[in-house]
């Protein structure tokens, strides 16, 4: 008897573990008392919320020349957080001008206030009611975050996000909102065509309509804030305010000089463009070299 019991055990652990790699993973639960962001994964035909380690070393105060929609976006969050009535927000403009980094300050500002962040891509909208189910009844204030937000000429996606916006999420629970990014101000492209409202279009008989279903898109967020590209006293102004952060840090004493400012010039027009990354990566590198500079 102790053979075959053993003989079938091993069969049975054999078979197990063939059989191990097919389960779906044992998915860890989120706990909203101690994880302050999570992203939506999706997993075959389903998805969960895998929590993540973020950094909070950006705040609101880091964000230079951006003082109209800082102060919008933020006022609009602590409305949502005090259950007042708030709006979904979309941020458009120019890259790397600061719309992704006044999302995530804010959540270095509000998380002791119960404000969690959850990020979603494009391509996993239409999962948005079963992310809206896992929160219902949670005692946190949830912002659902897309970046980089836009549809290519030619794809329907964008009505799923019109009709959530207007479904799903306008009928969730009070604690979740939408914020987005883009760098597109109607988050699909506009053609000059579409403004020849005359003319028969690609076989459209009333072109106007295909138009407005287009952009109806965008008006869906009750909160729009644009950001523009900087001018060089901008830029320069936020790389004085990154260049002290580092070296502060680091303890490197400098002051703001005449070359600094026309070594960032450079900097700016050897990328291509002048923009509060540009800016960041730029104070990284002459502080880095400072402190490479600096004697052993």
């Amino acid at each position: 008897m102790d053979a075959r019991l053993s003989a079938f055990l091993e069969r049975a652990e054999s078979v197990l573990a063939r059989l191990e790699p097919l389960l779906p993973a044992v998915r860890p639960q989120v706990d909203w008392s101690q994880c302050l962001a999570a992203r939506w994964q999706r997993d075959g035909r389903s998805g969960y919320l895998m929590p993540l380690q973020v950094s909070l070393d950006t705040r609101l105060t880091d964000l230079i020349g951006v003082d109209r929609q800082r102060d919008q976006l933020g006022a609009n969050t602590r409305q949502f957080l005090q259950g007042l009535p708030a709006n979904h927000a979309l941020l458009w403009g120019s890259r790397g001008t600061g719309k992704s980094s006044l999302v995530r300050a804010l959540l270095a500002e509000h998380a002791a206030q119960g404000l969690r962040l959850i990020e979603i891509e494009r391509d996993h909208l239409a999962d948005l009611p079963r992310v809206v189910e896992q929160l219902v009844r949670l005692p946190q204030r949830f912002v659902l975050f897309c970046d980089d937000l836009s549809f290519e000429s030619g794809e329907g996606d964008y009505r799923i996000l019109k009709s959530v916006l207007d479904g799903s999420l306008e009928s969730a629970p009070e604690n979740v909102l939408l914020y987005a990014t883009s760098n597109r101000r109607h988050l699909v492209p506009e053609k000059e065509s579409d403004n020849a409202h005359w003319q028969n279009v690609d076989g459209e008989i009333h072109p106007s309509e295909a138009v407005e279903d287009k952009i109806a898109l965008s008006d869906r967020f009750g909160l729009w804030l644009s950001f523009y590209p900087f001018n060089q006293e901008h830029f320069l102004d936020v790389v004085e305010h990154w260049v002290g952060q580092f070296a502060a840090q680091a303890g490197l004493v400098w002051q703001r000089t005449e070359e600094l400012d026309i070594l960032a010039a450079r900097w700016a027009t050897g990328r291509g463009n002048r923009n509060g990354r540009c800016a960041y990566q730029f104070a990284r590198y002459w502080v880095g070299l400072k402190l490479l500079e600096q004697p052993q």
